[in-house]
């Protein structure tokens, strides 16, 4: 912010300038014009000829003062050219790519004193830096490919959009896996003042695939070079950013260095920081050719207008052809090519300052995050509902968006190719990370998890999956973050992103506390052929049992269960305290049963299911504890959903703590109510959406 007040301080004075000094000199020279009262003459003639006062020496002062109005007048046309002058440059420091109009704080920080965590000292050019405009869109171009990449991308653009203050446009470079984790991410984080544009990397893989390279990053670490085909034609300017960058300070600060290019300077680049291109790291090291240390493109400034106008693809094609029949191929990737182009056209390059291209772990600093921070949580839908009603904050749940991450580990899986696959779907906090090597354990099939979690909490979550041998060696499991928002635990938004990040025909509607029996995924393959789950609209129960045991025998088959139910070891679920909820799953007949039966529905019932991936959503008015389950199933049977039981499958709950919601609905009496009053509000809408089919469930309710 001090190199913008110190410019306007330059305008202002000058501009007052202007307007003072005619006017303090009039105002002398006619308060000069009085003595004693009576006006006095400045002409020397009509002094001579009406004034006896007149003397040589009042002569010589008229004079004199006649000669600092010249010199007065002579310094304010000065003023005014160089005022014009300022004037005529001030658009060039307005150009830009500009995709909308956004209304943001003025401002932009200070240019080159902080930057990356470094200090840089009062620099006496401080109050000449150029000032990004503060409606000025900033373009940052990213190549984003695969799970990991895309992980990196959320951790740059978080740190991008805490210091920023000018509207942002994102153009990611990304495959068909990271466009949609990020298009997710970006639709459900909502910031303002942000547009996302893709752009498909596959369909460029041709321009680049000519070129070996052994660098880790493939294929797409060559992209880069090709940005100016990529890009739109009219966007004059770009931000190009490696995904493992992450900032400190205002992007616009960056931005604003594309005024200081000068002649033919179309690239703003870092010198590298390593010896790699001087070729003495190891004997017989023989790196592409550099100019001295060579430049690293982690961070770029590309001006792409000149850039094509300079024929950039021609020129980086030769360098690379000719490079590439001594060098047979980059180790660096695409900054190979650069620094080969740079070192027969060093006047291409303007070198940026060391502490834009820095690791974070050597320069660090927090900064306050900028002000303008809009309140994301409030959808226009609030604006309708009643803040003085008692359960606003639950119905506020209903419209809250969460920041999601897709995929936040790598996901590799490809359904059987005979469409009877199940993926398992379950959700969880981090207080139940244990029992995921479990379940990974008791099911080889896909799994597809939503995980509520802090910023804090994802990156603990990470070291914790990285650091199991059992989870890293599954590859078809699906981690999907959504970040904590709001007061309530969202677990039916949380199934329903679990339900829709599914690859596979069908899903069995789990939760995490359960470990289904050692071979359910294939019992339930063979189920979906033996019941014609494809052609019928059925959903296949799974017997739910608990234990109140921390260490459990599990049961290898139904002959083992039954035995465990008859000691008292195992119970069949929540027969203590919500007998209701798997009682129509009818488990005395289970005992006996060989084959599957049906059972109807009755109030309260909310058994674990398996489904086709088109089933009904989960209602998301349903918050922490209370009725999320069973108004599902309500909506299953509303549709004509046949219960089926699957008479040699089963799952065990294992014990853990109460949760904080089990506890709040236990303990207030608010939130009870609050639940009544969903759950009438729910029947109410079904009743207007089934029509006559939904009243036995208001009937069914009357009677529970």
């Amino acid at each position: 912010m001090l190199g913008i007040c110190r410019g306007r301080r330059k305008f202002l004075a000058a501009s007052l300038s202007l307007l003072c000094i005619p006017a303090v000199t009039w105002i002398y020279l006619f308060s000069g014009s009085f003595e004693d009262g009576k006006p006095v003459s400045l002409s020397p003639l009509e002094s001579q000829a009406h004034s006896p006062r007149y003397t040589a020496s009042s002569q010589r002062e008229r004079e004199n003062l006649e000669v600092r109005m010249r010199e007065v007048e002579e310094e304010n046309r000065a003023l005014r050219r160089q005022l014009s002058l300022a004037q005529g440059r001030a658009p060039a420091h307005r150009r830009g790519n500009h995709s909308k109009t956004y209304s943001m704080e003025e401002g932009t920080g200070d240019s080159e004193n902080l930057r990356a965590g470094i200090v840089a000292g009062n620099s006496s050019e401080c109050g000449q830096q150029p000032v990004v405009e503060k409606c000025e869109t900033i373009h940052v171009a990213i190549v984003c490919a695969g799970y990991n990449a895309s992980r990196d991308v959320v951790t740059l653009v978080k740190s991008v959009l805490f210091h920023r203050r000018n509207p942002l446009h994102f153009h990611l470079i990304a495959d068909s896996i990271a466009e949609q984790i990020l298009a997710t991410l970006f639709q459900t984080w909502m910031v303002p003042a942000v547009r996302v544009d893709f752009y498909n990397a596959d369909e460029l893989k041709s321009e680049v695939s000519w070129i070996p390279n052994k660098h880790y990053s493939g294929i797409y670490g060559l992209m880069k070079l090709v940005l100016t085909k990529t890009l739109p034609a009219n966007l004059e300017r770009v931000i190009v950013l490696d995904t493992d960058i992450t900032f400190a300070t205002d992007i616009a600060e960056l931005w604003a260095v594309f005024h200081k290019f000068k002649g033919q300077q179309v690239l703003g680049l870092v010198e590298n920081q390593s010896d790699w291109y001087l070729g003495n790291l190891w004997k017989n090291h023989r790196p592409w050719p550099a100019l001295g240390r060579g430049y690293n493109t982690g961070v770029i400034l590309l001006l792409l207008d000149k850039l094509r106008k300079m024929k950039w693809e021609q020129m980086w094609r030769l360098t690379a052809e000719r490079e590439l029949m001594g060098m047979l191929s980059t180790s660096l990737a695409d900054q190979d090519i650069f620094n080969a182009v740079i070192k027969q056209n060093p006047f291409l390059v303007y070198q940026l300052p060391c502490f834009w291209n820095v690791q974070l772990s050597d320069h660090t600093r927090s900064e306050q995050c900028y002000r303008d921070v809009s309140d994301l949580k409030l959808q226009k839908q609030l604006s309708e509902l009643d803040e003085d009603d008692l359960c606003y904050e639950f119905r506020r749940e209903r419209f809250t968006v969460h920041r999601t991450h897709l995929y936040f580990l790598h996901y590799e899986y490809e359904p059987a190719a005979d469409s009877t696959d199940v993926t398992l779907v379950a959700q969880l906090s981090m207080d139940r990370l244990q029992m995921l090597e479990a379940i990974c354990k008791h099911w080889e099939g896909p799994i597809s998890l939503a995980l509520y979690l802090s910023d804090a909490e994802a990156q603990q979550f990470l070291r914790y999956a990285q650091g199991s041998e059992v989870l890293m060696s599954r590859h078809n499991v699906g981690y999907h973050i959504v970040y904590k928002e709001g007061q309530f635990y969202p677990v039916n938004l949380l199934r329903n992103v679990a339900m829709k990040h599914i690859s596979t025909p069908y899903m069995f509607l789990s939760d995490i506390d359960f470990l289904p029996m050692y071979g359910l995924y294939e019992y339930l393959r063979k189920s979906v052929i033996q019941l014609d789950l494809a052609n019928t609209k059925k959903a296949m129960i799974v017997p739910a049992f608990e234990t109140l045991r921390y260490r459990l025998s599990f049961p290898k088959s139904k002959a083992e269960l039954l035995s465990m139910l008859d000691m008292g070891t195992l119970f069949t679920f929540r027969y203590h305290v919500w007998t209701k909820g798997h009682a129509p799953t009818n488990f005395a007949k289970w005992r006996t049963a060989t084959t599957p039966y049906r059972v109807e529905w009755e109030a309260d019932f909310e058994p674990y299911v398996v489904v086709k991936r088109d089933c009904p959503e989960y209602d998301r008015r349903f918050v922490g504890f209370g009725w999320n389950k069973v108004a599902h199933i309500m909506e299953l049977d509303v549709q004509e959903y046949e219960f089926i039981v699957l008479p040699n499958a089963y799952m065990i709950h294992m014990p853990h703590a109460p949760s904080f919601d089990i506890t709040k609905f236990r303990s207030n009496k608010q939130y009870r109510i609050c639940l009544k009053t969903l759950k009438e509000e729910f029947q109410q809408d079904m009743s207007r959406r089934y029509g006559f089919a939904a009243l036995k469930y208001l009937t069914a309710e009357n009677n529970s």
